[in-house]
């Protein structure tokens, strides 16, 4: 059965990454894929990492199996936390840490003081699992797929993409350091904040650099809420759920743009990047899941964020999975409307990705 090469884009998202972990888990089953380039940010480097180590060293099994591996010694590592739900929320079934004691606390004092203040010896139990969990001479290898981790540089304010040959275990927490909680990272004498600033995920790296013209985004963060943040903390709170998705927006109408291009003006399709766009997302799901849920790290909601990617996963290969290679299943009519139209296309003209 021949294969179809695609790429994958992750959202970081902390433990709501673990939605991810489900949806990579059910296309590993796939007897006809081929990820060819994987981009990911913050938790979404923790999956482009694991994904691309055991599809490396043991092909789609050894990549489930590191990845449920993963997963699970992240929620070993949280057993210390003070981030813990109270035993009502706990009986009414709430994911949500708004009421625990710790969180709260912790809420409190990111406004009176930063991690150089609290934290001088800037420990950090992910550091040590992911040094722990990953082999970074596999991951480094070319034997796999392209791998494409985004960090935040910031001095520049720019986004630096870290690339095979020198993807690290600091390069993996360079792209998932919240500013608010851990010191930035310094590599090479640069200092870096997490990659969802900036890129989350990256997406050219994928249509430029690999021979694959599918990109797979698995979306974490939803675009869209029906209802009104009312206190601070919702607000702040949906600042950065915004913030950490106007850049994966830039970029889709960047390539909106790209594409249009190469439509209209009957460009030589292979020369000049065209490809076809896909989607992954559960935004109901997601949008009932209170945003300090990502700091939950429990098994038992790490399951649940399992089921419900594998869910929707399953619905999607039934019914988007057949036309890929062939069309694009996303267009994102939304975002691509509100780009710029090129001065020298009419009125009328199609926008977005070619079918």
């Amino acid at each position: 059965m021949p294969k179809k090469p695609i790429d994958v884009a992750l959202q970081g998202g902390g433990s709501h990454g673990a939605f991810t972990w489900g949806v990579l888990d059910r296309l590993l089953e796939l007897n006809d894929i081929e990820i060819v380039g994987i981009s990911g940010t913050s938790a979404g480097a923790m999956n482009a990492v694991a994904l691309a180590q055991g599809l490396t060293q043991a092909g789609p099994e050894g990549a489930r199996e590191l990845l449920r591996r993963y997963w699970t010694r992240v929620s070993r590592a949280s057993s210390t936390s003070p981030y813990k739900r109270t035993l009502w929320d706990r009986l009414r079934g709430d994911w949500s840490l708004e009421h625990s004691p710790g969180f709260v606390i912790s809420q409190f004092m990111r406004q009176m003081a930063s991690p150089y203040q609290f934290n001088p010896l800037n420990i950090n139990p992910l550091r040590d699992l992911v040094k722990d969990c990953f082999d970074f001479d596999a991951i480094n290898s070319t034997d796999g797929p392209r791998i494409f981790l985004s960090a935040t540089n910031v001095r520049t304010g720019r986004s630096k993409v870290f690339r095979q040959p020198d993807l690290s275990a600091d390069a993996v927490m360079a792209s998932a350091c919240l500013p608010h909680v851990f010191k930035a990272v310094e590599i090479d004498g640069e200092a870096y904040w997490d990659g969802g600033y900036m890129g989350n995920p990256p997406l050219f790296p994928l249509v430029d650099e690999t021979e694959a013209r599918d990109v797979v985004i698995v979306q974490v963060n939803p675009f869209e809420r029906s209802d009104i943040p009312t206190t601070p903390y919702e607000i702040e709170n949906r600042l950065n759920e915004i913030t950490f998705n106007s850049s994966l927006m830039k970029e889709l109408r960047s390539i909106g743009f790209l594409w249009e291009i190469i439509e209209n003006d009957q460009l030589d399709r292979k020369a000049y990047r065209d490809g076809r766009l896909h989607r992954i997302h559960a935004s109901e799901e997601m949008c009932n899941l209170s945003v300090s849920s990502k700091m939950n790290a429990e098994m038992a909601f790490l399951e649940h964020l399992f089921e419900i990617g594998r869910k929707t996963a399953d619905d999607w290969v039934e019914t988007a999975w057949p036309d890929v290679g062939k069309t694009s299943t996303w267009q994102p009519r939304e975002i691509f409307d509100e780009s710029l139209k090129p001065a020298h296309l009419a009125e009328g003209t199609n926008r977005g990705p070619r079918k």
